[in-house]
């Protein structure tokens, strides 16, 4: 039986949406373990913090702590079955999440392609559609992105399944944003994600900021923008925040 710590691990960095069912599974066939990783992380995240600090944990996240956050778990992770799998793609999202695009993408090479590579599929498409759209290649996003919403829904219940299709319809909507081909509720949408997505946060607030700032939005931006963390030199969001910051202070006769 899996330890309380794996559980909260998996609950933390995992998807909530997916581990009942997987670990259900995971009697018979131990890579449902790491089936889902990113499916539903702000369900996972909400589940996780009531055993260590609700306020504690949305504070290290909404700050850009992210991999600190998962480093806290290190002991936990490494427990799991398929963990030279699975772990890397956790730093990987982790990493994606802050803007440590180079980092991220070692992680990802990392990660073992063994039995438990083909389950982590949506997880994967997750993470490389962000970095797609973080390092400036918008067609290899949006196709990712396409494949990511195509992928059949979890038979879990309909609330959880909701948070699913919303995180994936919000990943869709990152690469639309950096493409600069949003749809028009594009900036609710990442809005109402950036809150229920706690470990992805703020590249969803980015996204949103710069939907907004395409349509002349300049006040709605700045808004976004608003106590963003000090990201490290080599976090792509720090030259992300200067530039649209920079624009969101442009005189706009859209307020």
């Amino acid at each position: 039986m899996l330890g309380l710590r794996v559980i909260r691990a998996l609950l933390l960095v995992g998807s909530a949406a997916l581990v009942a069912g997987a670990l259900a599974r995971a009697r018979h066939d131990p890579r449902w373990l790491v089936v889902p990783a990113a499916a539903a992380l702000g369900v996972a995240v909400s589940l996780a913090v009531r055993a260590i600090g609700r306020r504690r944990v949305r504070r290290m996240l909404i700050e850009g702590r992210a991999e600190e956050l998962l480093q806290h778990w290190q002991g936990s992770l490494t427990s799991l079955p398929h963990a030279d799998t699975a772990v890397p793609l956790l730093h990987a999202t982790a990493l994606a999440a802050t803007g440590q695009t180079d980092r991220a993408r070692t992680a990802l090479e990392h990660a073992a392609r063994g039995q438990a590579w083909p389950a982590a599929h949506e997880h994967r498409l997750v993470v490389e559609t962000l970095l797609d759209s973080f390092e400036g290649e918008p067609r290899a996003a949006l196709d990712k992105a396409e494949e990511l919403c195509n992928l059949p829904l979890p038979p879990v219940p309909d609330d959880l399944r909701a948070r699913v299709a919303l995180l994936r319809e919000a990943i869709a909507a990152v690469a639309r944003a950096f493409a600069h081909e949003p749809e028009e509720r594009d900036a609710n949408l990442l809005r109402e994600a950036a809150r229920k997505n706690t470990l992805i946060h703020w590249p969803l607030r980015y996204a949103a900021a710069v939907v907004c700032i395409d349509r002349g939005q300049r006040a709605e931006a700045r808004q976004l923008l608003e106590n963003a963390p000090d990201w490290p030199q080599e976090s792509a969001f720090r030259a992300f925040h200067a530039e649209l910051t920079a624009w969101a202070r442009e005189p706009s006769g859209v307020e």
